[in-house]
């Protein structure tokens, strides 16, 4: 076990990272098509198919989904991601292509580094070739390169955001993982010790200013082995965003981009009908989803290093 969402069985992880231009794209894969959900709870999103992983439409199989810098324009390195996919036969079966369905979302970054390189399909397509289950690299690293936090009193006092990833077993040994992009400009709380880890630092040198009013950005997956329904997914989604509450604070606020994806990669033939047990399953994946997230993210800005003059907090 790798405490982190590779744990998961069926579930690969690749980067691509560009440390020069401050950006990167992490993209999961998964070996056989998951139920996805998603719950989007920021007031300013950068998304690609979320409408898609909704109860009442028609494709239930997700293939990959790819988290990205760049703000919107990194969302062009989902189609790295779908080349990559096209070309081992992989995706949705119309009947005349295979379509890939690559959920996707994006952090603003393009204040750290430089504003014009953002990830794109050859950056995609990369990710993808250097997908596995081994443990992740964390940190700045990926979609987390350019990932900043604390940035209430400005650029000259923020710190270092970046990836983080982390697993949890269940009682029943299904088997529980998150993977978060903590690009807040608000504060990292421990929701252990309850104090500050990283964010606005007090122009004096000396901790931390006081919790930012405004917003924040975050996006994630969530995954599991367990088989649910696409609308079980959607749950999973939405109580994971417990865990960004945990951590960051204020969170999903008009200003926030945060999103969280769901990923159920148990088999369909697995998938609970009996409404009491199967209320009973997601309500327990559901709150270890956010349990283990609040912990990815922690993981995250502890792992982080320093990047173009932005301290981390190891640092």
């Amino acid at each position: 076990m790798h405490d982190d969402i590779t744990d998961v069985p069926g579930i690969r992880v690749g980067q691509n990272t560009n440390l020069e231009a401050g950006t990167g794209c992490t993209v999961i894969l998964c070996d056989t098509p998951a139920t996805g959900g998603v719950d989007v709870r920021g007031g300013a999103p950068a998304t690609r198919e979320t409408d898609l992983l909704r109860p009442m439409h028609l494709v239930e199989g997700i293939n990959a989904i790819l988290l990205a810098g760049g703000s919107a324009f990194g969302l062009d390195a989902a189609g790295g991601v779908m080349r990559y996919l096209e070309e081992r036969g992989v995706g949705y079966d119309t009947g005349v292509a295979r379509v890939p369905i690559v959920p996707a979302a994006a952090i603003f970054d393009l204040g750290l580094g430089s504003a014009t390189v953002r990830p794109d399909a050859a950056s995609g397509y990369r990710a993808c070739e250097q997908a596995s289950s081994d443990a992740i690299e964390q940190g700045t690293v990926g979609a987390g390169t350019g990932a900043t936090v604390g940035k209430l009193a400005g650029p000259t006092f923020m710190m270092k955001g970046g990836l983080g990833s982390a697993s949890m077993t269940l009682s029943d040994g299904s088997i529980v993982g998150a993977i978060v992009i903590v690009n807040a400009l608000g504060d990292i709380v421990d929701p252990h010790t309850q104090q500050i880890i990283a964010g606005a630092r007090n122009p004096d040198g000396n901790g931390f200013m006081t919790a930012n009013p405004f917003g924040n950005t975050t996006i994630a997956v969530v995954a599991t082995s367990a088989a649910l329904t696409r609308e079980q997914a959607n749950k999973l989604a939405q109580m994971a965003h417990n865990g960004i509450a945990q951590a960051i604070r204020p969170a999903h606020t008009m200003f926030d981009g945060d999103t969280v994806f769901a990923l159920a990669l148990g088999p369909t033939s697995q998938q609970l009908h009996d409404s009491l047990r199967a209320a009973i399953q997601i309500s327990i994946i559901g709150a270890a989803a956010a349990t283990t997230l609040a912990r990815a993210i922690v993981k995250a800005v502890r792992n982080a290093t320093t990047l173009h003059g932005v301290p981390a907090v190891q640092s």
